[in-house]
């Protein structure tokens, strides 16, 4: 089972989804929860025979699919990717076993099974196309969940984000298929593999303009400013679950396709854009957290908390060295867990007054003290707490590009304190002063099934604050050969480009790294 567990964690939840159509609808909640634990425990599997000392990829899977082009099923893991799949895995089970009484409910869970299986299929294919057709199909699951079950512009907010999402995807494939050319004419054979397409050495010009095509891309899903005001219809429309699952593990997908395309692949564009990205970065933390302050409702609060954070990971990210990008990737996990966490309370809280407007609440602490703990956990927890999940990403992010920029870090990190402003400001607006409205003076707390869904939640927030090595060290392993890899790939010899214009120049075969390179010949 252990040589094919990346393909049984793909494709289980693809084929528990359509066997379950034939289940009855009113123990579908049970059949749902139990292929989503199944798959959690797969997950876990994954972790625990994974080989802490291989900073390559591990479980690795290839199948022949259109072997003409160089199209194949190629599929692994490293130190990089295997973390977001177990969360992805855990969010998936946590939601469908947090999942409130809905229409359609059995529709709800099977749509959340096939988009378990796009995601997992993203973080684990090492082919571009099949990166690609898994990066497409994420779209139909989420466009449907907002669509079907969100909010009174539902219809807008899911087809805002087809159109900003599918148009930066075309572009990226223009830049896929390129890449593919390139290797055709440089080797003569035709590849898709993202791990052939790191022999190249291209020359800056042409890394520039690809990186670009990438880039809008992967910069659309982050969602980067100024392509981010899709995210903010999104979250405000969309179910809880659609909320949790897209902060948690979607918006991933950018700064995850960051560090496995954009990084390796273009090294050299990549020092040419870390100026001009870091100031977009900065720009997106700053703007949002201002825009968050400003907010009325609380779950654009932690919407708009959402894309400030995530300026943090693309910060990391370009930082370009071993401490950045570490840091980058464990924030991608605890945005995940805080952020996903964060938008389940909001649900909870509108479960029971159906409202989310934070003038309609104040003093909720006396009537659910249980409730505003676990806010105030993960609240802290957003705004960088030491010994808080978040507290370790975001100094490592922040570590790494002070190597680059002393002032662009001192900016940055001022405006996390304007984060620490709005958030601990929407809390004492909800939580704190005397209850005023009498809707609230006999409100539920938390119950068992929803602290089932959050306890796990805050042990994992405090336990990865405190003793982060478990994660930190496979995914430290991974980023340092990815960043000497990054390093060699730019160093050539006497200044000249290895791999002259592909379009030009064209071998049969990816020549070694013979006496005769290494002089420059």
């Amino acid at each position: 089972m252990l040589e094919n567990i990346l393909t049984i964690l793909i494709f289980f939840p693809l084929i528990a989804g359509i066997l379950g159509f034939a289940i009855d609808k009113n123990s579908f909640r049970a059949y749902g929860i139990a292929v989503s634990l199944v798959e959690f425990v797969l997950s876990l599997l994954l972790w625990f025979y994974y080989d802490p000392n291989i900073a390559g990829m591990q479980f690795v899977e290839t199948l022949p699919l259109i072997p003409t082009f160089g199209i194949n099923y190629f599929v692994g893991v490293d130190g990089i990717s295997m973390f977001i799949i177990i969360l992805a895995a855990f969010f998936t089970l946590i939601g469908i076993a947090s999942l409130p009484k809905t229409p359609n409910e059995k529709n709800m869970i099977i749509t959340l099974l096939f988009l378990q299986m796009t995601m997992v299929g993203v973080f684990a294919a090492l082919d571009a196309i099949v990166f690609y057709i898994f990066w497409e199909f994420s779209l139909v699951p989420m466009i449907y969940i907002i669509g079907a079950w969100g909010g009174p512009l539902r219809i807008y907010a899911s087809i805002k984000f087809f159109l900003y999402t599918f148009a930066g995807s075309l572009i990226m494939l223009v830049g896929m298929l390129f890449m593919a050319y390139f290797y055709y004419q440089t080797t003569g054979v035709w590849s898709f593999s993202i791990e052939d397409w790191y022999n190249l050495v291209l020359p800056k010009s042409y890394q520039i303009w690809l990186f670009l095509a990438f880039f809008i891309g992967f910069a659309i899903k982050v969602p980067m400013f100024p392509f981010h005001t899709w995210l903010p219809y999104a979250h405000g429309q969309a179910p809880t679950i659609g909320s949790v699952i897209l902060a948690a593990i979607l918006l991933k997908m950018g700064t995850y396709a960051f560090v496995r395309f954009s990084l390796p692949l273009f090294p050299d564009a990549s020092v040419f854009f870390m100026v001009p990205i870091a100031t977009i970065s900065i720009i997106m933390i700053v703007y949002t957290a201002m825009v968050a302050y400003a907010q009325e409702d609380i779950k654009q609060v932690v919407a708009y908390s959402s894309i400030s954070h995530m300026g943090v990971i693309i910060l990391g990210t370009f930082a370009l060295n071993v401490e950045g990008i570490s840091g980058s990737i464990f924030l991608m996990i605890g945005h995940g867990v805080v952020s996903g966490a964060l938008f389940l309370l909001v649900g909870v809280i509108y479960e029971r007054r159906h409202t989310k407007l934070m003038s309609e609440f104040g003093g909720l602490a006396h009537v659910m003290p249980r409730y505003a703990a676990i806010f105030g956990i993960f609240l802290m927890a957003s705004v960088g707490l030491p010994l808080t999940i978040n507290f370790i990403g975001e100094f490592l992010s922040l570590l790494g590009f002070y190597k680059q920029s002393h002032i662009l870090t001192l900016v940055a990190g001022t405006a996390i304190i304007v984060g620490a402003i709005y958030m601990l400001s929407a809390f004492k607006k909800a939580f704190f002063g005397n209850v005023t409205k009498e809707e609230n003076k006999n409100l539920p707390d938390v119950n068992k099934t929803e602290l089932v869904a959050l306890i796990p939640l805050v042990a994992i927030t405090i336990w990865l604050g405190v003793y982060p090595k478990p994660v930190l060290d496979p995914i430290n392993k991974s980023v340092t050969r990815l960043v000497k890899f990054m390093h060699e790939k730019s160093r050539t010899p006497d200044g000249k480009i290895r791999i002259q214009d592909p379009l030009k120049v064209k071998t049969k075969k990816v020549c070694s790294d013979c006496a005769s390179c290494k002089e420059g010949e």
